[in-house]
């Protein structure tokens, strides 16, 4: 029974997306609700086992898991745009599925239980981001963030655009979209990665859905903490962060608080284990 608590948090995890697949299977008559909130939990849940089995690649075997699937299943096999347009479009038709409700989960609410996980673990951009070379990048920002709300913003007046002048065909410019979006988020990603030396150069100032996810992660409930009666303030946490958190700081005012993505490098790399969820 012991050795089966240390998993308590994988088992919360997979409870957690199956309650979700079993509430939008049973309000919509659709099964494959179960199996997508499952297929992704269960996904989550693994990576989680991993981590708890000190495997150094745990993170990474969930992005490949979920980011893939999202990518060539739900992108490129059916063919849904589950881009921020792709949000747009499905929102505007009113069509509750797809993209609203990944976006409902995993970016819009989601965020107040698990914060920019989504980041860390399911991103299928960051997914090829993360294997490039530049794993800690500068200690310090670039003030290029707006870029982000610049992209929101464009991406919803150019679905509301193909609304109000009556386009036709509007599924197949979506899934266009889809394809011309993901080749130019990767060419951006991987460019700025190797300009600024930083692999999440793209997630801190270009990103559209950070717009989303930035209100509801300052209030998450899974947090990093650090633990002041073992923490020397060394700074390597500091040092070894992706995305520029000062993880040693409890309040949620913090230093780019809502950007933490949960991937925990701050805790592999603590050598007093004073980090923790």
């Amino acid at each position: 029974m012991m050795h089966l608590k240390k998993y308590a948090a994988s088992f919360l995890m997979l409870a957690l997306f199956l309650a979700i697949g079993v509430i939008l299977w049973r309000a919509a008559g659709n099964l494959f609700y179960l199996f997508n909130f499952g297929y992704i939990g269960g996904a989550i849940a693994f990576g989680l086992a991993l981590y708890e089995r000190k495997y150094v690649h745990a993170r990474r075997v969930v992005q490949l898991l979920v980011g893939l699937y999202m990518l060539v299943y739900l992108g490129l096999i059916c063919r849904e745009n589950m881009q921020i347009e792709g949000f747009w479009y499905y929102l505007f038709s009113g069509v509750f599925e797809a993209a609203t409700i990944h976006y409902a989960v995993a970016k819009i609410f989601g965020p107040l239980i698990f914060g920019r996980g989504w980041c860390g673990y399911a991103c299928w951009t960051a997914m090829i981001l993360d294997l490039l070379p530049y794993k800690r990048g500068p200690r310090e920002r670039k003030k290029l963030g707006f870029i982000r709300y610049i992209l929101f913003s464009l991406s919803l007046a150019y679905v509301l655009l193909l609304f109000l002048l009556g386009v036709r065909h509007k599924e197949q410019i979506m899934f266009r979209c889809f394809l011309a979006g993901n080749l130019l988020y990767y060419g951006v990603g991987i460019a700025l990665a190797l300009a600024l030396k930083d692999n999440r150069a793209f997630c801190k100032y270009v990103c559209p859905v950070t717009v989303f996810l930035k209100p509801a992660s300052y209030f998450s409930m899974l947090r990093i903490k650090v633990d002041k009666t073992r923490c020397v303030s060394c700074g390597e946490c500091k040092r070894v962060c992706p995305m520029n958190v000062d993880i040693t700081d409890p309040s949620r005012s913090r230093k780019n608080g809502t950007e933490c993505i949960l991937c925990m490098e701050c805790a592999e790399a603590c050598r007093k284990g004073a980090i923790h969820f």
